[in-house]
């Protein structure tokens, strides 16, 4: 089985307050075959700075409905040890979005290189801002 490489990001949302405005890119992304989704968990800090944490299934209804046509194998991947270290960095009264993707678009490739004795010694994302102004320096 041909497998992408897999990437987890943390989405902050003050206020405690998530709007969905993301879930038709990711619907999108996930359509495409681009990534697929592999794990999708919530953090909410209330204003006292307790601690919630919610599964994908575990949702209030009104909160679930903007992921019902998101297609995933949500499973948990994530540790109560992570959960407790993103939940730290998060200031009270605001949520995050904990997912983790597999880059389906990238599994030919790592497969090619396996299968040539490659190995990857690096890789690193290059913030979007750090490229914007490498162009603008260029400009």
């Amino acid at each position: 089985m041909e497998v992408g490489p897999v990437e987890y990001v943390v989405i902050a949302f003050p206020g405690n307050r998530f709007s969905g405005e993301i879930v038709p890119e990711l619907k999108a992304l996930v359509a495409s075959g681009t990534v697929r989704i592999l794990d999708l968990t919530f953090v909410k800090k209330d204003a006292d700075g307790a601690v919630t944490y919610v599964e994908l299934d575990a949702l209030e209804p009104d909160e679930a409905v903007v992921f019902e046509d998101v297609e995933g194998e949500i499973g948990g991947l994530f540790s109560h040890e992570d959960l407790e270290l993103i939940a730290e960095d998060l200031v009270p009264n605001s949520a995050a979005a904990l997912l983790v993707w597999e880059n389906t678009w990238a599994a030919g490739i790592t497969s090619a290189i396996r299968r040539a004795g490659g190995e990857l010694v690096a890789h690193e994302r290059i913030p979007a801002a750090v490229v914007e102004q490498a162009y603008e320096n260029a400009a």
